[in-house]
């Protein structure tokens, strides 16, 4: 993705709330059944980590490639993340 697709959705996360929250369980089973269903229906999510900083980016680099999602933007515990939905 290049960088003008990354600063438009950045843009539309913008208004968007946090849809999952990631919390001392770290990233289990159920979590990752949550972000496949919010991300087929919504695409562009924003996600919410509750870690020290290093888990964080382990959290976020793991949850990226189990759901197939790409990581656009992370300010402090928030992450957002992108996955096309082929079927919208």
């Amino acid at each position: 993705m290049n960088t003008v697709d990354k600063k438009k959705l950045r843009a539309e996360a913008h208004t968007l709330k946090p849809v999952v929250m990631i919390g001392q369980s770290g990233l289990t089973d159920a979590v990752l059944a949550e972000l496949e269903i919010a991300l087929n229906s919504h695409e562009l999510l924003k996600v919410r980590i509750r870690a020290e900083r290093d888990e964080r980016k382990l959290i976020i680099g793991q949850m990226c490639t189990e759901v197939g999602a790409e990581l656009i933007q992370t300010i402090g515990q928030i992450a957002v993340i992108y996955r096309l939905n082929p079927n919208k």
